[in-house]
């Protein structure tokens, strides 16, 4: 294990944002002294983001970006902007055309977003600290898909073939470690995770993985979200210290509205990919569990995970979505259910009699959610207003405590290749690892990782709390789904993250506009399980409607 002391001199820096990347320069990219900023958040009215460090203690930044440095050197000023008009803010769809027609390779496409992260992520003053890891293979992948798109110009492929994507580092990867943001697996090698498989078979190029809460959150109560001991702490690009990352896939959210790939895969127990979207002003989809496999992937609860897309527009979440799916064998929730969801979102252009349900709370609330919901009756929409039963979720928090404590363990046996370095087995065990040094493993303390320990909840109890929470947390939604003939129910960002989980209901969340301080916010659409289809429509149409996504000042 490397420690690093915080002044350690990197590779690489940028003085000056706007500079070309020097090739074989050694200054300045300096693990700096991070107490005055951390001094100035003490008194951040969120408790969450009175930090206790921002950058990371453990992770050697000359790991990550020494692989590229010389390629990164070659990238001019000119050769960005040359290639800028083409990708940045591009969909699929566009970016696939402009390559087609010859305006780009595969290559350059790797090549810009490349630039963007040594020009961003090297540089003290935009660093978002959420690239851990970088895909060495990837440049070789990509001009491997431009040899075969010259050679075979009129072959069906899918449209993700090419693509530039990141990983949350929580999803198994060959050739990069998968960490979880924990110490603890540092060192974990594992082979690619089944939804890895996937996006592989159909030609993405896996361009890296990003940082995390750690633990996927499940580890520190009332702590920061984005917070990892490896990654150190996320940052939001539209108010850096400012606003919450979101979580637990805070990388994959900031990621992604920084324009560091196409798209990126987050994971999601309850508000996990929700909220780092809704937060970062970007498009994501919470699944229904069971559509895409979990094999592969650090556990919190077998019961509820699911992995999903993120990205900057409707369409590419269909398209990203289409090419992870895949029946799973060694999951036991995995679905043969597929639908064309690239369909359904190029056949959506209009609100016209969908019919939505509303929170009355929320309107009398929250003025972007009132205006919204008069935006979509404007276009075409009826939204039925509606006051929903009182509902608590008992035993939910022993769902997470006691799969946590029988899946992580099944994780490491069946998944880590290198067990002899990886020294933990058990919850137990790395409360005991994280112990020995608590400063640099666990600033924050581990007091949920202490609650799955004492949680006593047998598996009878358990199976009842879970059938009993499914039936009440869809009884919440279908009561007014059902009555008044909805399409879907309208939230706010991850607010009934928790209902949706329960039942297991998907998801979407979609920009809805920015508050007065510039902070983002979403319309999240709920649904029954298996609409994804219907909820890539309805955002899609909404989205058109709006167009209300902008880009973070600064990242542009």
């Amino acid at each position: 294990m490397k420690y690093i002391l915080p002044l350690v001199v990197l590779l690489l820096v940028f003085s000056c944002k706007d500079m070309n990347i020097s090739k074989n320069t050694k200054p300045l990219w300096v693990g700096y002294n991070d107490s005055l900023e951390v001094a100035a958040n003490k008194t951040h009215e969120n408790p969450r983001m009175q930090y206790k460090l921002i950058q990371s203690k453990v992770l050697d930044k000359n790991d990550v970006f020494l692989p590229f440095q010389d390629v990164a050197a070659e990238i001019s000023v000119s050769d960005y902007e040359k290639w800028k008009p083409y990708i940045l803010e591009q969909n699929i769809p566009t970016i696939q055309a402009n390559i087609k027609a010859g305006k780009i390779s595969y290559e350059a496409l790797v090549l810009f977003y490349l630039y963007r992260i040594y020009k961003y992520e090297l540089n003290n003053e935009t660093t978002l600290n959420t690239i851990l890891a970088l895909n060495k293979e990837v440049l070789r992948q990509a001009r491997a898909c431009d040899k075969e798109l010259v050679s075979s110009p009129d072959k069906a492929r899918h449209p993700i073939f090419g693509m530039p994507i990141l990983l949350k580092d929580n999803i198994d990867t060959r050739g990069m470690n998968t960490t979880a943001g924990a110490i603890a697996l540092m060192e974990n090698e594992t082979d690619d995770a089944f939804i890895v498989g996937r996006l592989q078979e159909r030609g993405a190029l896996i361009l890296g993985k990003v940082n995390l809460s750690e633990w996927a959150y499940f580890l520190c109560s009332g702590c920061p979200v984005g917070y990892s001991a490896v990654g150190g702490q996320t940052l939001n690009p539209y108010g850096r210290k400012i606003f919450e990352t979101g979580g637990s896939s805070a990388g994959s959210g900031t990621s992604v509205a920084a324009n560091y790939a196409v798209a990126a895969v987050g994971t999601e127990t309850s508000g996990s990919i929700l909220s780092p979207s809704s937060q970062n002003s970007i498009v994501g989809l919470k699944p229904t569990v069971g559509l895409l496999s979990r094999s592969g992937i650090v556990p919190i609860s077998s019961t509820l995970d699911t992995p999903g897309p993120m990205t900057r527009n409707v369409v590419d979440n269909a398209i990203l979505l289409s090419a992870m799916t895949g029946k799973d064998l060694s999951d036991i929730k995995s679905v043969d259910t597929f639908k064309n969801y690239t369909e359904a979102v190029t056949s959506a252009s209009s609100l016209e009699g969908k019919r939505f349900g509303a929170f009355s709370d929320l309107i009398a609330t929250d003025t972007i959610y009132a205006a919204t919901v008069e935006q979509l009756k404007a276009s075409g929409a009826t939204v039925v207003v509606f006051t929903p039963k009182e509902l608590g979720l008992p035993g939910f928090l022993s769902i997470l405590n006691i799969d946590m404590k029988n899946d992580l363990p099944s994780y490491i046996q069946q998944n880590v290749k290198n067990k002899n370095e990886v020294n933990v087995t058990s919850i137990e065990d790395v409360i005991r690892f994280n112990q020995q040094d608590s400063l640099v493993r666990i600033p924050y303390g581990q007091a949920l990782f202490e609650g799955i320990v004492a949680d006593t909840t047998s598996s009878a109890e358990l199976t009842l709390i879970i059938a009993d929470l499914e039936q009440k947390s869809r009884a919440y939604f279908d009561e007014i789904l059902e009555q008044d003939h909805l399409d879907a129910v309208l939230s706010i960002n991850n607010y009934h993250a928790g209902y949706a989980a329960a039942a297991k209901y998907p998801a979407l969340t979609v920009p809805m506009g920015y508050k007065s301080t510039g902070e983002p916010i979403s319309l999240t659409f709920i649904a029954k399980q298996f609409e994804e289809d219907k909820l890539l429509e309805l955002g899609a149409a909404f989205e058109k409607v709006t167009n209300i996504r902008k880009m973070p000042k600064g990242y542009n």
